[in-house]
């Protein structure tokens, strides 16, 4: 395994030197000041007992070079310089500290080698640690061996006692400075991991505002204490009375989807999301009296902390919708409008031909004036479904349950409809059906069974069939309208409770509609508080259910 080198035990080169030079000069000036002082010290103490002791030139020597290595290390910069050039001073220390104890052997001097001894093992690893020791036992042995007096207890000091407890020291030393390294290296390590972490998620914050601020949407969070954290450029725009502090909606007046009834302040969408409550599509409309009104459908979500799953906040999600809504009310205007404009000539168109075809006819006109009639009519029928469509859309729909025997309904519908199969001669079969008593709009009723059975037989094949079976389950009602006609494909499945939508098979035939019944009749159903759903294969016929509960929705 590769071995990464510690920078205070390498050789370094210029770059990191260059890098850690401050630190290198600094660490170097402190320790050779330490023994500096220490020198001082001792020539103090030896001008006090012994002045005479000075004018030796051998502790002159010793003084010079103490005092010679503090200058250099206070002058050179070191960090410009092989790291191994710093050994120098450490070196010369020992040769000054054997110098003045050769000459005071008295004082006991040896005890500052542990200076040199402890910065070598400190700034030069092993290597500095076993040189520190050779030079250190080198000279407490070259002293021992100087002295010209015999071997006493004082000299196996010297010789063993004090080199023994330098290489303790200096080991003690390597291995804390090593361990203090690993832990430097490792907080470098965490640093260096924490700051990119940090420019990765600034970087993330930062796109993800840019997103947020090119979208067409609002977008608001809310922390858990209902403080705005967050506002896209759309939200400002569009509710906020400060660009700079987002704090409340700059609307007086939010109205409801009526564009009439007013909201409550605390039932507005942007108080309940700051509440950190839930809900979807919320239509709301804003403007001031005299001010253009406009329209924002509002959805807010709940935020939870991924570490302990409580709540930590809300988004509010907001989007304008005010040119689609004033385009569909235009539509609807339209049409209603054109709806009923057609209506009239024709309701007069039939009456005239009912007086016509009421007179003795010549046998070649009779036919030709029957075809105008139904087709009169069929047109008549297309028209009034757009016109209650178009009703419907500008006034909601309304419901009046009272109890009805919903098996009932079913068989006037079909016994209605059996002259319209017999022309084609489709079977309707409905011995699956059952008296059962619920509550609903009778009249909505008849209207959603005519409108799927209808449909059964028209969209279904000459000499087909239709089975109707209709059941009590728990508490619902399933009514279930099974043909064998042309059916639906899976991709046009979904647009079959569209306005104005007829699949292609239907456009390419002769069977006419208005592509509005299925939608009416599946609203009513939702009223009631059931569903109606749709099951179908291209070719092999369609499945319609209607589920009710057998009592009326609240």
């Amino acid at each position: 395994m590769k071995r990464t080198p510690i920078p205070d035990q390498d050789h370094g080169t210029a770059a990191s030197s260059d890098r850690r030079g401050p630190q290198i000069n600094r660490s170097v000036i402190l320790s050779q000041l330490l023994f500096g002082s220490a020198v001082l010290s001792v020539l103090t103490l030896i001008q006090w007992f012994a002045p005479g002791r000075l004018t030796d030139h051998v502790m002159f020597i010793g003084v010079v070079l103490a005092f010679v290595a503090t200058g250099a290390a206070l002058l050179v910069p070191w960090n410009r310089f092989d790291k191994r050039w710093i050994m120098i001073l450490p070196v010369t220390d020992m040769v000054a500290i054997l110098l003045l104890r050769i000459e005071t052997p008295e004082m006991g001097l040896g005890v500052l080698w542990f200076l040199p001894v402890i910065w070598l093992s400190t700034y030069f690893g092993l290597t500095g640690t076993i040189t520190a020791v050779a030079l250190a036992t080198l000279g407490s042995w070259a002293t021992v061996a100087i002295e010209p007096s015999a071997i006493t207890l004082s000299s196996f000091t010297l010789l063993v006692l004090l080199p023994l407890v330098l290489s303790i020291v200096a080991a003690s030393t390597h291995i804390s400075s090593r361990r203090d390294h690993a832990q430097r290296t490792l907080m470098r390590k965490q640093a260096s991991l924490l700051n990119e972490a940090f420019v990765s998620a600034r970087h993330h914050e930062q796109l993800l505002t840019e997103v947020l601020n090119t979208v067409t949407f609002g977008v608001v969070r809310f922390d858990r204490d209902g403080v705005i954290t967050f506002a896209n450029s759309a939200h400002t725009r569009m509710h906020d009375r400060d660009s700079a502090l987002p704090d409340r909606p700059r609307h007086e007046v939010v109205y409801q989807a009526d564009r009439t009834t007013p909201f409550r302040e605390e039932e507005r969408p942007f108080f309940r999301s700051q509440r950190g409550e839930a809900f979807d599509d919320v239509l709301i409309w804003v403007g001031n009296p005299g001010e253009d009104r406009h329209a924002y459908f509002m959805t807010s979500r709940r935020l939870v902390d991924s570490r302990d799953g409580s709540f930590d906040g809300t988004i509010l999600v907001s989007g304008e919708v005010t040119t689609e809504l004033n385009a569909i009310s235009a539509r609807d205007d339209l049409i209603a409008s054109v709806s009923h404009e057609l209506r009239t000539p024709l309701t007069s168109i039939l009456g005239y031909l009912e007086l016509v075809l009421d007179d003795d006819l010549p046998d070649h006109a009779r036919p030709s004036l029957e075809i105008v009639e139904r087709n009169s009519n069929r047109l008549l029928d297309l028209v009034t479904e757009i016109l209650s469509a178009s009703r419907q859309a500008s006034k909601p729909l309304e419901i009046t349950p009272v109890p009805v025997d919903l098996g009932t309904t079913v068989l006037q519908s079909a016994e209605s409809l059996l002259p319209r199969a017999r022309e084609r001669d489709v079977v309707v079969d409905t011995s699956g059906v059952r008296n059962v008593l619920t509550v609903a709009d009778p009249f909505r009723m008849r209207q959603v069974i005519d409108n799927v059975l209808s449909n059964a037989i028209k969209y279904n094949v000459d000499h087909g069939r239709v089975d109707l079976a209709l059941r009590q389950q728990g508490e619902e009602l399933v009514l279930t309208v099974r043909d064998t006609g042309i059916g639906i494909s899976g991709e046009e499945l979904p647009k079959l409770f569209e306005h104005f939508f007829r699949s292609a098979a239907v456009r390419n035939s002769a069977v006419h509609g208005s592509g509005l019944g299925m939608g009416i009749a599946r609203e009513i159903v939702r009223k009631h508080g059931g569903d109606l759903t749709v099951e179908s294969t291209l070719g092999s016929g369609t499945t319609v259910t209607v589920t009710v509960p057998t009592r009326a929705a609240t």
